[in-house]
């Protein structure tokens, strides 16, 4: 078995990549949206990131658009203290935008985390991936405050790289054997979202990968590099199959430390999605869009009722009820 070719990429390579898919262009919708989540936080933002399904279909008309922002202090973002504190204790806080009204809308939810979590969330030492199983993969880099803030992002997508695949080659049935690049991906992919409760069909998993399989090969081989560069391990390829020297005692950690990650995730996942009760901002009109999406049925709401959905937003529901929307 042969191995890679004599000459090693150079060290900034995996970053060149990154870089180059950050500034990438993006559609003028998600730019209004960006547009809107700075003026809502504009005090505090430090950069706007668009990832997610929408990002790798191109298609944003009847979607919700994905957003992660990243905010100086959580201080300098929210006026209320519960806010800060909620997003102090268990980052990020999800919102909900609407801009404009009707069904040209444009619908975007966003989590909002300060620059110093998102980078330490990217690193190794973070046990639930909810960063950097997102940011290994490709995202847009719509708004960066200043070129130091820019950097930051561009270093946090390739700890992410590095985190992800440095976390599932040790899963694999047995990483001494020639495996296929997609296999670092699909393992690693599949594990990540055992940590959420929410169940991934087995399709949704592989289309991940299937989305580019040349750009993850790329980025998963240089990522390889990198870590057999730090860590000392060797890495073989031949014929598209690939081979890491990765013992036995290091497979059976990992595979314990996993256990742990996805007990601990879950319970993590559990009081974000109560946390996320609290902050979806207008939760009224994204359900009410949801169900009209699905079953054509449509409700129009007044401003009072997206503004205090709790108390006016009931006839909207017994509307839905009765036109059995809701069951």
């Amino acid at each position: 078995m042969s191995r890679l070719p004599a000459e090693k990429p150079s060290p900034g390579a995996l970053t060149g990549i990154l870089t180059g898919e950050l500034v990438g262009p993006v559609p003028e919708a998600v730019r209004q949206v960006a547009a809107e989540i700075r003026r809502r936080h504009a005090a505090g933002v430090d950069a706007v990131l668009f990832y997610g399904s929408c990002l790798r279909t191109g298609i944003t008309a009847d979607r919700v658009l994905d957003f992660y922002v990243l905010v100086r202090s959580y201080r300098a973002t929210y006026a209320y203290r519960w806010l800060r504190a909620l997003n102090a204790a268990l980052p990020p806080n999800v919102f909900y935008v609407e801009v404009g009204r009707g069904l040209d809308a444009l619908r975007a939810k966003y989590a909002v985390i300060s620059t110093a979590d998102f980078v330490r969330a990217a690193g190794s030492r973070s046990l639930a991936p909810i960063v950097w199983a997102r940011f290994c993969q490709p995202a847009r880099l719509v708004y960066a405050r200043d070129a130091a803030v820019r950097e930051a992002v561009v270093q946090a997508a390739r700890q992410a790289v590095l985190t992800f695949v440095g976390s599932a080659m040790p899963l694999l049935d047995d990483a001494s054997r020639p495996f296929r690049p997609a296999d670092v991906w699909q393992t690693g992919f599949r594990e990540t979202y055992r940590t959420e409760w929410r169940a991934e069909r087995p399709d949704a998993i592989r289309a991940l990968y299937a989305a580019d399989p040349e750009r993850y090969d790329r980025v998963a081989r240089l990522g390889l590099h990198e870590l057999a560069a730090a860590d000392g391990f060797t890495f073989h390829e031949q014929a598209g199959r690939w081979m890491v020297n990765v013992p036995q005692r290091t497979r059976a950690a990992a595979r314990t430390h996993w256990r742990r990650r996805v007990l601990l995730a879950k319970t993590l996942y559990a009081l974000r999605l109560l946390k996320t009760a609290l902050t979806f901002d207008d939760w009224l009109s994204y359900v009410v869009w949801k169900l009209g999406r699905h079953s054509g049925v449509w409700v129009e709401l007044t401003e009072r009722q997206r503004r205090w959905p709790l108390v006016w937003g009931w006839p909207a529901l017994v509307r839905l009820f009765r036109r059995r929307v809701l069951r």
